[in-house]
């Protein structure tokens, strides 16, 4: 789908590049440059333009030029150069929008790796060149690649794993040419600045392939910038990555790199870095600096942490004291009244005890008054009545007591009888309703008839016979019926055979009428499209054509008419096309449903 409100000057640019031939399509899009130029950087106009030019395809005709030989391009390497130039400026910033996975997983690592291609043929033909103007000129143009390769990963970090992990990269950085070497470990240096982290996510053979040829270059190369820049690399490598420090130190491949490494005298441009290097690379300082820095950090973390901890208490004090005395006097009311309940529950008691006594006193006062009131002789009688009543005191307290735990005992036993009774109570009157439901009267037997009452009773039989004969027949209406039954349904399968094959000619007709439906909808408009193309839109039926030549007829005779007879026409109304104007050669058009004689 094209985006609204294109940028003309990429709309003209892409219909220019659709029309033109095969080897005018590189120089037409180094135009692409010029627009790119002429906008304001970090633009939304700029952002807009990017998107126009991948909606209609220019970054993949960027794509498929670099992939060509330079030899068939006009322009050679200056065109190639530019063209990844405006390649990576494209790429990088653009927003996809619905086909962002094709452009990230497909159209940017094959961006990339055009541009690792195109840096080794550069590489080559630079090693090839005799003259000194050409290896310059070519020196330049390569470094503009790796220009633009480097601009293309610092705008998608993703791809760093990917050019690390290629060996045209690999292939690139063994070069023994002093020149591109220096512009390759350049070019890997600032890789490794925005991210280093891809390092260590690459293959372990790739990445001891590039650890050896960097120290490799460290310490054969005699061009001191090289030197410089590895020793810069392994720096950077070595602070980024602990692994790669231990890898050095006590890999079997490096034993004698620090040896090596204080052969050089110093004062040198690079002297400071390889210090640093040779200091990373010596066990007892690397151990000395790694304890110290833990120390420190270790100091550091304590004196924070007890600070924050002394801050955090002072500011808890006074709610802590606060607290501490509200728990204080709670906990001293709560002895406070515990005292006095056990106070007032000790006077209670003896209150009681000394009711007791007093009732106690009083009653052997009132006994021994009676005694004196008594005569002599009645004295034992006397004692056996408060002996007779004073046992029935006891029974009763007794009996009571006892009841009270046998009614406590068979409390369960009653609660369940008590539902045992609800249970049955309820079950009786459900089958009590049952009954009643199921109640009917009782056989009485049959009353005796009469003779009038037996001739009804067979009219009535007879008349049901009647309206309901015997559904038995016989065998030869059997035999009828099966045949009937046969033909009718051989008639069905005949008819449904011919139906099916109907609906198949109907399924074909609609795939067809849908077929041309779709090719209608992708053909092109008739300024785009070339002479052939008409000819695939013929119709294939007589009527259809007849109707489109008397269509267009009417189209042309009523664009072809003067303005003032148009006046009191209106948009729907036909205009009269006589039959010698439809002659038309159908002779060899196909007619859909019918052969060829």
């Amino acid at each position: 789908m094209k985006p609204r409100g294109t940028d003309p000057r990429i709309l003209s640019l892409a219909a220019e590049v659709a029309k033109s031939p095969e080897q005018n399509v590189p120089v037409i899009l180094l135009k692409l440059k010029e627009i790119i130029n002429n906008t304001p950087l970090g633009s939304s106009e700029l952002k807009k333009i990017k998107e126009d030019i991948y909606c209609y395809d220019l970054i993949r005709y960027c794509l498929l030029v670099l992939s060509q030989d330079c030899s068939r391009i006009q322009g050679g390497w200056t065109t190639i150069s530019q063209l990844t130039q405006i390649l990576s400026h494209c790429c990088v910033g653009l927003e996809p929008g619905e086909d962002a996975e094709e452009f990230y997983n497909e159209l940017l690592p094959s961006a990339a790796e055009n541009f690792l291609v195109l840096g080794r043929r550069l590489q080559t033909c630079f090693i090839n060149a005799a003259k000194g103007e050409e290896k310059d000129e070519l020196l330049h143009f390569f470094q503009i690649v790796t220009d633009s390769l480097f601009w293309l990963l610092g705008g998608h970090v993703q791809l760093i794993q990917n050019v690390l992990q290629s060996d045209h990269f690999l292939h690139l950085l063994q070069t023994d040419n002093l020149q591109i070497g220096s512009t390759v470990m350049t070019m890997l240096q600032n890789i490794l600045q925005i991210n280093s982290g891809d390092l260590l996510r690459i293959e372990g053979k790739k990445l001891h392939s590039i650890l050896d040829e960097v120290v490799f270059k460290l310490l054969s190369t005699p061009s001191s910038v090289i030197r410089s820049t590895a020793t810069k690399l392994l720096l950077l490598m070595t602070k980024s990555h602990q692994e790669i420090l231990i890898l050095l130190r006590l890999s079997a491949c490096y034993k004698g790199l620090r040896r090596l490494l204080n052969k050089p005298e110093p004062g040198t441009e690079f002297s400071q870095e390889l210090g640093q290097l040779i200091a990373l690379l010596t066990p007892n300082v690397y151990q000395e600096v790694e304890e110290q820095k833990l120390h420190q950090a270790a100091c550091l973390i304590q004196a924070y942490w007890k600070g924050f901890q002394t801050r955090k208490r002072l500011k808890k004090l006074p709610s802590a004291v606060i607290t501490l005395q509200r728990s204080f006097r709670s906990k001293r009311t709560k002895i406070l009244q515990k005292l006095h309940r056990e106070k007032e529950e000790e006077d209670r008691r003896l209150q009681l005890l000394l009711q007791r006594q007093r009732a106690m006193r009083l009653s052997r006062e009132l006994q021994l008054s009676m005694l004196e009131i008594v005569h002599p002789g009645q004295v034992e009688k006397y004692n056996r009545e408060i002996e007779e009543k004073s046992a029935l005191i006891i029974q009763k307290h007794w009996r009571g007591y006892r009841e009270r735990k046998n009614f406590r005992q068979q409390r369960p036993s009653l609660t369940e009888y008590k539902a045992a009774v609800i249970l049955q109570r309820a079950t009786l009157k459900f089958l009590a309703k049952c009954r009643k439901k199921k109640k009917f009267t009782s056989w009485q037997g049959l009353q005796d008839l009469t003779d009038v009452r037996r001739v009804e009773l067979k009219q009535q039989v007879d008349d049901y016979l009647r309206r309901h004969p015997s559904s038995q027949m016989s065998d030869v209406t059997s035999k009828e019926l099966h045949s009937r039954a046969q033909e009718q349904l051989q008639h069905y399968l005949m008819g449904r055979a011919l139906e099916e094959r109907a609906q198949q000619r109907r399924e074909a007709l609609m795939a067809q009428i849908n077929t041309n439906i779709e090719q209608l909808m992708r053909a092109p408009n008739l300024k785009e499209a070339e002479e052939k193309e008409p000819e695939l839109f013929l119709s294939r039926s007589r009527p259809v054509a007849a109707k489109a030549k008397q269509a267009h007829l009417t189209t042309l005779k009523h664009l072809q008419a003067p303005w003032w007879k148009k006046l009191g026409e209106e948009a729907g109304d036909e205009i009269d096309v006589p039959k010698d104007e439809l002659s038309v050669e159908l002779e060899t058009l196909f007619i859909g449903g019918t052969k060829l004689p």
